[in-house]
């Protein structure tokens, strides 16, 4: 696993991730603008990983020879005839995939916060977004197109023996194109933003706050009140809008004065207008990028019905936390049977973002991943942790079988880097 020391080392003056946190190893970046042309780029390369938008903390997408960043490949969506999947190019990022659905009258299942990340990499590394009975993007995946070791193309489809280990892969497998998506009916939405969450309501009726919309999730920094919820509801076929309670387990909504405060110019409305799922889903709009280089990321997933606990448990120690937090956004997720599947049960998510302190951050995520030792946490695979090899290995059973999976594909470990060898040690 990821550890923070590696992690957070200062950054050299070269090729570096989104936050301007971490400094890739390769030797060299390039950026094909064919499939072709990045399956000769495989088939001659002794050493290589895939990139895509570096909204990684973590060293995940490093490696000690090329890496290939899938962002120039043509998008070029197809929506299956039945209506029910999209097909994309892997380095698109979801803000495209989102308009050309609503375009269509179609929408994704879920999105995350932000939805400026690539399909590719957001599906290899199990990123998400909330709501009770949503899974995770990976599990919206149905069948990913993939370039092998020696530049050929495999198709593999769910249902097919090693799907379920080939869509959180970490890159292990080789460098996928093209992806295929689950989607829905289009539907409007309306996103509204309650304040001063009580901790107790958590505590005692967490299921019931987190199941108050389609997606909800919760921000705050482990001191005395939850500063900021945020319900986001779809309004029926036929209807003008839906009516949303004055009171939310305690939690009142934002007056019209703290909207500006807590949404600011890239968000999306969230003032409980009612528009597109594509305006609504995400926490940013998809015209606006947030800001670089001020925070670095750490998440770690629970089973739901440990959240509460898991939350008092890193409550403890928030005295400790606070001077080096920005937020922490708490959120749900339902399970899936992909093999490294950070949540493979119904889980809660507790995500950090810290500011850019990296010698705190890397002595305070020890602290955090003690707290909910009890929970067995596992952490997003593309942001910051310390937790060693024994426990990882103790919370993924299905951790051989991709092994075996990642010897029977790439012998030679040409897709092999850093992160995915201390995982295969």
């Amino acid at each position: 696993m990821t550890t923070t020391h590696e992690t957070l080392r200062p950054p050299r003056r070269d090729e570096r991730n989104w936050a301007d946190s971490f400094s890739y190893r390769a030797t060299r970046v390039v950026q094909p603008t064919t499939v072709d042309e990045l399956s000769e780029l495989v088939a001659g390369a002794p050493r290589i990983r895939a990139l895509g938008t570096r909204h990684s903390f973590s060293d995940v997408a490093d490696g000690p020879g090329l890496l290939v960043s899938t962002t120039a490949l043509p998008a070029d969506p197809v929506i299956s005839d039945d209506g029910h999947g999209v097909t994309v190019g892997a380095g698109t990022n979801y803000a495209v995939v989102a308009q050309h659905l609503d375009r269509h009258g179609l929408a994704l299942l879920n999105m995350g916060s932000l939805p400026h990340i690539s399909v590719g990499g957001a599906i290899a590394t199990g990123t998400h977004g909330s709501g009770l009975g949503l899974g995770s993007l990976s599990s919206a995946v149905s069948a990913l197109e993939i370039v092998g070791p020696d530049g050929s193309l495999r198709t593999v489809r769910r249902g097919q023996p090693g799907f379920d280990g080939s869509v959180v892969a970490l890159g292990a497998l080789g460098v996928v194109v093209r992806v295929t998506l689950d989607v829905q009916p289009g539907f409007r939405m309306r996103q509204d933003t309650y304040v001063d969450l009580p901790w107790s309501s958590v505590d005692d009726h967490l299921v019931d706050v987190m199941g108050a919309g389609y997606s909800v999730s919760f921000f705050h920094e482990f001191d005395h009140r939850i500063r900021e919820v945020l319900v986001k509801s779809r309004v029926p076929e036929g209807l003008a809008d839906v009516s949303m309670p004055r009171d939310l387990w305690g939690a009142r909504p934002a007056p019209v004065d703290e909207h500006a405060e807590v949404t600011g110019t890239k968000s999306t409305p969230m003032d409980g207008s009612v528009g597109s799922w594509a305006d609504r889903l995400p926490h940013f709009r998809i015209d606006a990028t947030p800001s670089v280089g001020s925070e670095l990321q750490s998440e770690h997933f629970v089973a739901l019905e440990d959240g509460a606990a898991a939350l008092r448990a890193v409550r403890r120690v928030g005295d400790e936390l606070r001077p080096h937090l920005h937020t922490c956004e708490t959120r749900t997720v339902a399970g899936d049977p992909l093999w490294l599947s950070p949540t493979p049960q119904d889980s809660l998510g507790i995500a950090f973002t810290w500011k850019k302190h990296p010698a705190e951050v890397a002595a305070l995520i020890p602290r955090v991943e003690e707290a909910l030792a009890p929970f067995t946490p596992r952490p997003h695979w593309g942001k910051l942790s310390a937790l060693p090899h024994a426990a990882i290995v103790a919370a993924y059973p299905r951790l051989a079988d991709f092994a075996d999976l990642v010897r029977e594909i790439d012998p030679e470990g040409k897709f092999g880097g850093p992160a995915v060898e201390r995982l295969l040690a």
